[in-house]
């Protein structure tokens, strides 16, 4: 047992979940990290499209920049072999700086004819994104004791929660005094101290060993390994239908505030206190799974979320605050318990295939549920959308609290929650 991890049982005992992260001085840099890098980001996010809505003046050009940076989560499990091809620290650093540097050249857009490079430089920092979550999560796994992973992980929706509470009015400041180069100077910028966190990490990676197959057959591997996973494909496929109807659900947003009789301005409360809920439950996350465990604690959050949506179907103030309260609580559930499971369950050499394998099984349905939402609610009444959602939703979390036949054979190298190696059977 190593001087670290019986420092880490005897502080983790008794203390509160930020405390016990904060201890553990690589989990606290990450966090720093995720803090740092996640301003940046929500702020060109909402920069981005006000920044081509203003050159063009087209609703449709601006939702391209989302576009933009979500299509590459298509490619997960490709871009999630790099993740496992090379040390994980260095390219965190990399991509770090690589996004610094093109976020520069944004400086050269200055009309219609060159927002071709916004949205080629959006297209890249997805990609960035994605191989950066999945060295990020294989790291996370590596460094941080497997005990402070939950609590880790609630503590990062936390923090990208609070995040996009903060930075988008930050960067809607920012843009209206120096425009869209200066939001891409600040994401520049927290992109450069990030690579200075990571820098300071202390963890020892070994060069990983040169690839027998092509990247397709590695790509599969990392399929595979998620799909023959028992504990870890329920988690996954119920957090992808959880994102399915919750895209659904999110399309319903002004139809809902219409319904309540206000001005789409307050959108930006529903979306406030939805923020607060998922903060909130970050905080709790890692008790909680302790307590739950991963499967029924995802499934909580979900049966909450299916109840919130379908309340949403009741035109009152107050429910709609309390409704949106509830869904910032009840969809980063699901999402933390998979993750954790994912660094918990699955052998180093394959964790950033697995976690970019994972990310686009439960992400990219939000997309599709968007374009869903966005057509059903012209053609469906709230009061029938919504508790059918809330229904669909509820079918999940039952389906998923119940108890497994077969836990299936564990994977050789993975880790029990505690954090000692599993055996193969």
């Amino acid at each position: 047992m190593t001087a670290k991890t019986t420092h880490t049982r005897k502080t983790t005992r008794g203390a509160w979940p930020v405390t016990r992260v904060l201890r553990d001085r690589d989990a606290g840099l990450y966090l720093a990290g995720v803090v740092v890098s996640g301003f940046g980001t929500s702020a060109l996010w909402l920069a981005s499209g006000v920044w081509v809505k203003d050159l063009t003046g087209s609703d449709g050009l601006a939702a391209l920049c989302m576009l933009a940076m979500w299509a590459p989560t298509l490619a997960g499990p490709v871009l999630g072999t790099l993740a496992d091809r090379v040390r994980r620290k260095p390219l965190l650093i990399a991509t770090s700086l690589l996004m610094a540097g093109l976020l520069l050249s944004l400086f050269a857009v200055d009309s219609p004819a060159t927002l071709w490079l916004l949205f080629a430089v959006l297209f890249v920092y997805g990609a960035a994104g994605v191989v950066h979550e999945a060295a990020e999560s294989a790291l996370v796994a590596a460094a941080v004791d497997a005990r402070l992973l939950g609590d880790f992980n609630g503590l990062r929706m936390t923090a990208n929660e609070g995040m996009k509470l903060v930075a988008p009015l930050a960067g809607a400041g920012l843009y209206a005094a120096y425009g869209g180069p200066g939001v891409a100077l600040l994401d520049a910028a927290t992109f450069v101290l990030a690579a200075g966190v990571y820098a300071a990490l202390r963890v020892r990676e070994t060069r990983p060993a040169r690839p027998a197959a092509d990247w397709r057959r590695r790509t599969a591997e990392g399929a595979r390994c998620l799909w023959g996973h028992a504990r870890l494909r329920p988690l996954v496929l119920a957090g992808g239908v959880m994102m399915l109807c919750a895209g659904v659900n999110g399309a319903t947003a002004y139809a809902v505030v219409d319904a309540l009789g206000h001005s789409p301005a307050y959108a930006g409360a529903l979306y406030a206190v939805q923020g607060a809920g998922s903060v909130a439950v970050g905080l709790l996350a890692g008790p909680a799974l302790r307590r739950l465990g991963g499967r029924r604690f995802a499934a909580s959050g979900i049966a909450l979320l299916a109840a919130a949506v379908a309340l949403r179907a009741v035109p009152h103030d107050a429910v709609a605050l309390v409704s949106g309260a509830a869904i910032g609580a009840g969809m980063p559930a699901a999402l933390i318990a998979a993750l954790t499971a994912v660094q918990r369950e699955t052998p180093g050499p394959l964790l950033g295939r697995v976690t970019a394998t994972a990310n686009s099984l439960i992400f990219v349905p939000n997309v599709f549920g968007l374009a869903v939402g966005a057509a059903l609610v012209e053609l469906t009444a709230l009061w029938v959308l919504l508790p059918v959602l809330g229904t669909v939703l509820l079918a999940t979390a039952a389906a998923l609290a119940r108890r497994p036949r077969d836990t299936g054979a564990a994977v050789p190298g993975a880790r029990d929650p505690i954090g000692r190696r599993v055996r193969e059977r």
